[in-house]
């Protein structure tokens, strides 16, 4: 007999073996194909247009790596910048963020050395880094699926909290996994290598790692994945000197705050997630350490970059996590206390609320004590218009980007696809194997879907957290599907309840006594999942498992396969660099575009090393790096004033621009050719002019008389008299073309993109006096430039935009910003307004001609009753609304001067401006109606007059 069972047992253990070497080769060949393809797929831009540097800010990227490795570090962080916002300059060195040139200058240096050039690891970092932040989130769905990390549930352990109980870490430790080779755990493992295989391909991710596209999200993403990591690593159960991890979370948050401003997000959300912990009554000793050595290391290294400063204890965008640091030291000082004298829950409640009333007074001084000195630092317009719904900030600027736009279903679903319904049952699964590294998923997944909701760039950051959720999700139904084909865990719960049974009953009750309220709140969830197990180890039982487990298989492969094709397809159109682009001749045949880099050779080669190039901000990244050329205004967008003095000259009149042109520069670089030309883009020009020069626009601060009149590109009046106008069309519009004694075109691209203008009569005594009058800090490098004496009647012009945010400024532009706001929440109306104030001021102007006179326009009595009969909702009849019962006067006289048709709209129910005049009590708006002949008996379509509302 015994014999029998050791023969059994040696059968058993030789197959348990070739399961886990099938396991382990399945998951190897799982992680190399993942992490091929994750790098194949980010080198599609390279392998066809060569390492060639992507869009516009990657080029100053590069100049600044450049620099960097020609000059050093000291040199760098001392670096004024002349060849920028001219005539101001820039100092570049305290204003970046530096880490991925430094990642960038290190790897020349020490790795590939001659064996690389400079430009060519440039374009592959977002490649490498892309990898390697893939594999970063598979290790962070690792260990939010651990066993130590993944048996607790979010309605047990809330409802310990409220009992004041805390959840032991046996009771937080799931029962249901399968050791494999190494000690590794099944299904963590399969949740990682799946939540590899998501984000190696996700185009949320993608649209920041292709090749060439060197941002520096291409190296943040890593690094906030990696912070990510060891902050969760550091919290894992039953570990005695875990905690230390948290200093190794700090070096990595160090190494964020050094590649990009979004460190903010990665501070805030390790810091919400320990303020949830606290909530859900998971404060500890360890979690303690995690998060003080943590914030401790990572603030101390984060204040050394000169562009960060000490701003993460001034900003108010950053307090919150310095809040919950002092909250830390708080607590872990009356949880001391509570151990010490043996307090009670009521005591030691009553302890805590001590404390933390003194602090908050002490805080509150502190607060009224520094605040009228400007110690705080307001919220920027970007994190403001989290916030607030898209293109409503107050700032015209940051209105402007497109990128700021809200996110739409089909956003989410071209850069999610298949993760927008995996990631949401990966999200429910963790709900119930919660833990307190697994609940940090839960904050991330609500905070990333609230930020990529307000703006659609912030996709990015839901690229980890969709992969981790979509991956947790995949890789437990394909661990369960495989245990249940292979046989494996058939009947667990009997066999464990049959050890227990064999205890004695003191034991059983001591654990009883032992178990945490979480396992008697899940009482009845618990007895409902025995139950189901029991019918489905049954034969009946099995196959049906059997089934479903190959259907979801199926299913889940077929969804792979789909989304693969998917991924590679939109890579490939994300792998299209914007500085070079396809076309298609009449012929069929493709060809590549590459007027914009051919320009600014033209520039490099044909112009002066010290000339000046006006062009509109966007493209200041690409001159600088790619001609070596001074420009106006960059990506940057440091200075509001500055662009809307840009932006003024270009959309002004040809005189104005002109004067301001010759001051400031010696070229005028126009890009054309349709789509997003500099014409399209020219209305936001305009109205970030007009937020600090308000007579650009006079009446109209959102400048809706500058633009386009219809869908065939008719310039509106001041449109077709601007300065950018008259240079972008040049020659191609009939009798269009640049003045002459202004205006030099000395290049076209090949194919008509890109137009190069020299100015006639530069101003050189204006040039001069800007190499003559920098002023210098006692540093001696520190050298801002001055606006020179010839703009001094333009800038006396202007009014200094004053922020929303900034309370630290004394004065406020609240009336723009009503107006503003006003605007763009109706903007045809501002636009009909716009059109009739220009109308009007053009007819002002010929009734001043004595020589020219204009009959007013009327109607026929016909004319009349066809409106009149007419009863449907449109454009106008919206806005006639909306000047009648804003009580308009002025708007409606000059629209019914224009067409006096207006005056007898009706809509579908029969009512027009008459009826809504009397019913919001508008006297004026009545008799100008009545002037006009409109009567005020007739009916609508439920038989009221505009009296019978007048009544009601």
């Amino acid at each position: 007999m015994e014999k029998k069972k050791s023969s059994a047992t040696s059968s058993s253990g030789a197959s348990d073996s070739l399961v886990n070497l099938v396991w382990f080769g399945a998951v190897a060949y799982a992680l190399f194909l993942f992490l091929f393809n994750a790098y194949v797929i980010r080198l599609q831009a390279i392998q066809e247009y060569g390492p060639v540097i992507h869009e516009f800010d990657p080029y100053f990227n590069w100049r600044a790596t450049q620099y960097l490795y020609e000059n050093g570090y000291k040199k760098f962080f001392t670096w004024f910048d002349h060849k920028v916002w001219y005539p101001l300059g820039r100092p570049v060195g305290t204003t970046i963020y530096p880490g991925m040139q430094f990642t960038a200058v290190f790897l020349k240096n020490y790795v590939f050395g001659e064996s690389m050039t400079l430009n060519d690891i440039c374009c592959y970092i977002p490649a490498w880094f892309g990898v390697m932040a893939t594999i970063l989130v598979g290790c962070i769905a690792y260990e939010t699926s651990l066993s130590v990390n993944s048996g607790g549930s979010l309605i047990g352990v809330a409802v310990d909290a409220l009992k004041g109980k805390y959840t032991k870490s046996n009771d937080m430790t799931s029962k249901s996994v399968t050791k494999r080779f190494f000690g590794f755990e099944s299904p963590a493992v399969e949740c990682a290598v799946f939540a590899m295989g998501f984000m190696g391909v996700v185009p949320a991710h993608l649209m920041r790692s292709v090749g060439g596209g060197y941002d520096n999200e291409s190296v943040a993403v890593t690094a906030m994945s990696l912070t990510f990591y060891l902050w969760l690593r550091s919290l894992r159960n039953g570990e005695k000197y875990n905690y230390l991890f948290g200093i190794l979370a700090g070096l990595a948050y160090f190494y964020m705050a050094a590649a990009w401003g979004g460190y903010i997000f990665v501070l805030n959300m390790i810091g919400a997630h320990a303020a949830f912990l606290v909530l859900m009554g998971r404060f500890s000793t360890n979690v303690y350490l995690s998060y003080t050595l943590f914030y401790a290391v990572g603030t101390v290294l984060a204040i050394q970059i000169p562009v960060v400063g000490w701003s993460p204890l001034k900003s108010l965008e950053q307090l919150p996590a310095c809040a919950v640091f002092v909250g830390y030291q708080l607590l872990y000082y009356c949880e001391g206390m509570r151990k010490k004298n043996k307090w009670g829950r009521k005591e030691a409640w009553k302890f805590r609320i001590q404390v933390f009333g003194v602090a908050a007074v002490l805080g509150t001084m502190f607060i009224m004590a520094v605040t009228p000195k400007g110690y705080f630092g307001p919220i920027s317009s970007r994190v403001r218009g989290l916030f607030v719904p898209h293109t409503k900030t107050g700032n015209p600027l940051v209105d402007s980007v497109a990128e700021h736009q809200a996110a739409s279903q089909q956003a989410y679903w071209q850069y999610l696809h298949m993760l927008c319904f995996m990631a949401p049952v990966g999200f429910f699964l963790i709900l119930f194997r919660f833990g307190d590294s697994s609940c940090f998923l839960f904050v991330y997944a609500v905070a990333a879907y609230f930020f990529s909701h307000k703006m659609v760039r912030l996709i990015l950051l839901a690229a980890p957290i969709s992969s981790s959720l979509g991956g947790i999700a995949v890789g437990r139904i394909v661990s369960w599907s495989t245990s249940v084909l292979l046989g494996e865990g058939d009947q667990p719960v009997e066999k464990k309840e049959t050890k227990s049974e064999t205890k004695s009953k003191s034991e059983g009750k001591k654990k009883k006594k032992a178990s945490s309220s979480s396992d008697e709140s899940m009482a009845g969830f618990k007895a409902i999942h025995d139950g189901f197990n029991q019918a489905s180890n049954s034969y009946e039982g099995k196959i049906v498992k059997s089934i479903a487990a190959v259907v979801m298989c199926v299913s889940l492969y077929m969804q792979a396969t789909t989304f693969s094709t998917y991924a590679w397809r939109i890579s490939a159109s994300l792998s299209n660099p914007s500085i070079i682009l396809k076309g298609q001749t009449r012929d069929g045949n493709i060809i590549k575009v590459d007027d914009y880099r051919e320009a600014y050779w033209w520039l490099r080669d044909n112009t002066p090393e010290d000339a000046r190039v006006m062009a509109w901000w966007d493209y200041g990244y690409q001159i600088t790096g790619i001609a070596n050329r001074t420009t106006i205004a960059d990506g940057n967008t440091w200075n509001h004033e500055h662009i809307a003095l840009l932006g003024k000259a270009l959309t002004g009149s040809v005189e104005e621009g002109y004067q301001i042109a010759r001051h400031l520069a010696d070229y005028v670089l126009i890009w054309g050719g349709g789509g997003g030309d500099d014409l399209a883009k020219s209305p936001h020009l305009a109205r970030i002019a007009n937020s600090v020069y308000r007579d650009h626009c006079p009446g109209d601060v959102t400048c809706r008389a500058f633009g386009f009149v219809d869908r065939q590109g008719t310039p509106s009046p001041m449109m077709e008299r601007s300065f950018l106008f008259n240079l972008h069309s040049h020659k191609l519009r009939p009798g269009v073309e640049a003045d002459p004694t202004k205006f030099q075109e000395v290049y076209r691209t090949k194919y008509g993109k890109v137009r190069i203008f020299k100015i006639i009569g530069v101003s050189r005594t204006s040039k001069n006096w800007v190499e003559e009058n920098r002023k210098c800090d006692a540093g001696g490098w520190f050298c801002p430039g001055n606006y020179p004496p010839g703009l001094k009647e333009i800038l006396d012009k202007k009014k200094d935009f004053a922020q929303l945010e900034d309370f630290n400024r004394g004065t406020k532009d609240d009336d723009y910003q009503k107006e503003y706001f006003e605007n763009l929440n109706n903007p045809e109306l501002a636009k009909k307004r716009a059109r009739m104030n220009e109308k009007h001021e053009e007819e002002m102007k010929a009734a001043q001609k004595p020589t020219e006179t204009k009959e007013k326009k009327t109607l026929s009595d016909e004319e009349k009753i066809e409106i009149y009969s007419t009863w449907e909702d449109t454009a106008d009849t919206t806005l006639m609304w909306q000047i009648v019962t804003t009580n308009a006067v002025d708007d409606l006289k000059r629209w019914l001067d224009q067409d006096p048709g207006a005056a007898w709209l009706r809509s579908a129910d029969g009512r027009g401006p008459m009826w809504w005049a009397f019913e919001s009590k508008n006297q004026d708006i009545v008799s100008t109606l009545m002037m006009a002949g409109v009567p005020h008996t007739d009916k609508d379509k439920n038989g009221l007059s505009p009296v019978d509302l007048l009544k009601e």
